[in-house]
């Protein structure tokens, strides 16, 4: 694995999964093999439980790190070729890319979508860039489409509560007041496909996800009947694929409630945070014991931790 930007790029997805399970146990387990190397970090938007379980992830290898905030700690970058420099960015990312590889081992980068170009941000611009232009590994900490460290996150929770019986997921589509990216939706449909699970994806009309992402998955607009008899439900909102960055509906029809909980088979409630109560979800859904979003937010430190590892073992 020479970089980690989706998670097609793991040399093998159920022996990560495995690595992962296996650090939770024991952490410190490979404490010196980040011994003499540098993690970086940077920051184009904000960011909670990617930094900080990221950090504590590098901390378990013994790999110190170094973080900065580009919208408050850095020059603006140019990602454009050819661009006459003449604005408000002063730095190209041929340099910024080139300079951080000779102070870091490897990088990782965050940097959400525009919403306002859909080509440019399914181009991933800043990602790509840096995969070009630096000479050490890029790890994507949340990308334009993609949020993986996310994803493997997810399916660390999912088998440590994963039923005797073959489980139903169900991806629902939650409403919210600002236009959301797809990268969560990105990611734990592609990570679904590696799990032995019925997966279905409920989301209201005009908001199916990228279809060449979806192709297979079964899709559908009646939330309840998605539901029915699910054993996991992750909810989570997303713009208009079709009508790229679009807000189309705000109303509370699709806020997963109690009541609609009851439909499911028990069913465990998923969401990667942060979210916002009583519109995304309610308080006695998220208050609830089978609200698994704190133990999502621990097992981020282990996908990272699988990441990093392989990524220095690998040289």
């Amino acid at each position: 694995m020479k970089h980690f930007i989706t998670l097609a790029d793991l040399p093998n997805f159920e022996q990560t999964l495995d690595l992962a399970m296996d650090l939770k146990k024991n952490p410190k387990q490979s404490n010196g093999l980040g011994k003499g190397k540098t993690l970086g970090m940077l920051f184009f938007n904000p960011s909670l439980r990617t930094r900080l379980s990221t950090q504590k992830a590098a901390q378990n290898l013994g790999l110190p790190t170094m973080v900065m905030n580009f919208s408050q700690e850095s020059w603006a970058l140019e990602f454009e070729d050819g661009t006459k420099m003449s604005g408000l960015r002063s730095e190209h990312v041929k340099e910024a890319a080139n300079v951080v590889s000779q102070y870091c081992d490897m990088v990782a980068i965050r940097a959400f979508a525009s919403l306002s170009d859909k080509e440019k941000d399914e181009a991933e611009i800043v990602l790509r860039s840096f995969t070009k232009y630096a000479s050490i590994p890029i790890i994507n900490m949340e990308s334009a489409t993609a949020h993986p460290l996310q994803a493997l996150a997810d399916a660390i929770t999912i088998e440590e509560f994963k039923p005797n019986h073959k489980p139903k997921v169900v991806l629902s589509w939650a409403p919210h007041p600002k236009a959301l990216p797809h990268a969560v939706g990105n990611s734990f449909t592609q990570m679904m496909k590696n799990m032995a699970a019925d997966f279905v994806i409920a989301h209201p009309e005009g908001y199916s996800l990228n279809p060449k992402i979806t192709e297979g998955i079964e899709c559908t607009t009646d939330q309840e009947k998605a539901l029915e008899d699910a054993d996991f439900v992750y909810t989570k909102n997303w713009c208009s694929y079709d009508y790229y960055g679009q807000i189309l509906r705000t109303d509370d029809q699709w806020m997963i409630t109690p009541e609609k909980m009851q439909l499911t088979n028990s069913g465990k409630f998923m969401h990667c945070l942060p979210i916002r109560r009583n519109i995304v979800a309610a308080d006695g859904v998220l208050d609830s014991p089978n609200s698994l979003v704190i133990q999502q937010s621990q097992n981020r430190i282990y996908s990272a931790q699988a990441v990093l590892k392989q990524l220095l073992e690998n040289g």
